[in-house]
């Protein structure tokens, strides 16, 4: 099995001509024209995909939110339950996206009080002929979303960001793990160790 260390996200050289890009862009025909990528010859094995991303936003916000103390409810709770419902539907977000059927999908929260956000996790696991990545990267977006409208009455200058592929398994391109990432330590694993 292959697998891929990422360092850190880098441009691609150019690619020159028209067959480079054609091993390259798998969502273009020969002629350029944008297509979904014919998976019925792939075979159906197991995928996982991590992604992570944050919410930035203030000490007393984030305070608030891990206290469960916002007037409107459990915002863990409600991103816990976007992020797991939009992992469902990432087909109909990305437009390119085959339907895949999922086993699994978690959501996690890790509050870090010494840069004032709140990181998100979500995992996502299926048995099919392509990846789960989107679905991780469209629950943590989903699920960071939701806190801003949970707690964007106390403040509205949160920010969502540096949502990101963590680690990938199964299939032809083999494992991606993202150089640098922290080990995970989430709300969960606080509760249950």
């Amino acid at each position: 099995m292959k697998r891929n260390r990422a360092q850190t996200p880098s441009p691609k050289p150019a690619s020159t001509g028209k067959k480079a890009r054609e091993s390259e862009l798998t969502h273009l025909d020969r002629r350029g024209r944008i297509q979904m990528v014919d998976i019925g010859e792939k075979l159906v094995t197991r995928r996982e995909a991590v992604a992570r991303g944050a919410v930035t936003m203030q000490p007393t916000t984030l305070q608030a939110i891990v206290d469960n103390s916002l007037k409107k409810g459990e915002a863990l709770a409600a991103a816990r339950l976007a992020g797991i419902m939009a992992a469902k539907r990432t087909h109909e977000l990305i437009p390119l996206c085959h339907q895949i059927p999922l086993e699994l999908v978690e959501i996690d929260f890790s509050p870090l009080p010494e840069r004032s956000e709140l990181e998100i996790e979500a995992r996502a696991v299926t048995r099919a002929r392509t990846g789960v990545e989107m679905e991780a990267l469209v629950a943590v977006a989903a699920a960071a979303l939701t806190i801003y409208d949970m707690a964007k009455a106390i403040d509205r200058a949160m920010l969502i960001g540096n949502i990101r592929l963590i680690r990938k398994t199964g299939g032809r391109s083999g494992e991606f793990i993202r150089a640098g990432e922290r080990e995970w330590q989430g709300l969960s694993d606080r509760l249950s160790g």
